[in-house]
């Protein structure tokens, strides 16, 4: 799933949730919630890293994957998990508060990607030549809730060099996201600031040499976050799938780690706090 500003997106189109209601799983079978239309995350074709983990839970439970297909959009957990259709959502900020998260499974970062030809060599929001760049983020809706990019621009004044791309998009077409993206290989935007398994995918699939750098000196636009923990999301009521998958996490570490370099995911440790424990 994508990140949200406060939640984070990865949830960028999960708002609503319902008590949990609906049919019992199928002993036989790993009911799974997802979109048809959203890699790196899922696909119908089932090419997503998200399709490949379930595949993985799915042999180690023993059950066949079954999916649950629908835009994550506004009602996504509402009309799939919380309905009682599938049981299973694959990516979740963790703590999500429609559903009960498993524990982590990855750490990622929002990014800035460029053109290689372009030798910007950005990492930081402070960086002046933001002032002038022109900067592309994603915009979710008109309710004001975009990504932190977004915000943390709109507080430094950058506006008028900034382009929205809407990360629903054109659902026709396939990968509504990946415009961003594109937009930064034909030279129409100097620089993406994308949430990082996004712009690491496309970028790493891109026909022209692109630079993924996670985004730094962030710290002063809290309560902004730009670096969020994923997990897996069951119904609030079902502990047991839970407790199973939070085994499978433990077991499959190192495997989930390379399937998700396979595809990109740029990966950040876990903060450690001033106690020097982590967060």
């Amino acid at each position: 799933m994508r990140p949200r500003s406060n939640c984070p997106g990865i949830a960028l189109g999960i708002l609503i949730g319902l008590a949990s209601t609906g049919a019992a799983a199928s002993d036989g079978e790993l009911r799974v919630c997802a979109d048809p239309n959203n890699l790196p995350f899922s696909n119908s074709a089932e090419a997503g890293f998200e399709n490949r983990l379930a595949a993985m839970v799915g042999e180690h439970f023993g059950q066949q994957v079954a999916y649950t297909w629908w835009a994550q959009r506004r009602g996504f957990v509402r009309n799939t998990l919380n309905a009682g259709k599938c049981d299973v959502v694959m990516g979740v900020p963790v703590g999500y508060d429609l559903v009960e998260t498993t524990k982590p499974y990855y750490r990622s970062s929002y990014v800035f990607v460029a053109r290689q030809d372009k030798q910007l060599d950005l990492s930081s929001l402070l960086d002046p030549r933001l002032h002038h760049l022109v900067i592309g983020v994603h915009l979710i809706g008109d309710d004001g809730n975009n990504p932190p990019p977004a915000q943390a621009l709109g507080e430094q004044g950058i506006v008028d060099n900034v382009r929205g791309y809407s990360i629903y998009g054109d659902y026709r077409q396939a990968d509504p996201p990946a415009r961003l993206i594109e937009a930064v290989e034909s030279g129409e935007i100097d620089v993406a600031a994308a949430w990082g398994p996004l712009g690491g995918y496309f970028a790493q699939r891109s026909p022209v040499p692109l630079t993924v750098t996670p985004i730094r000196d962030y710290e002063r636009f809290g309560p902004q976050q730009f670096q969020f923990s994923i997990a897996m999301g069951v119904r609030k009521d079902d502990h047991a799938l839970r407790d199973r998958l939070n085994a499978f996490i433990d077991e499959h570490r190192s495997e989930i780690m390379s399937l998700l370099r396979s595809f990109g995911v740029p990966l950040v440790e876990k903060p450690v706090t001033a106690s020097g424990g982590h967060e």
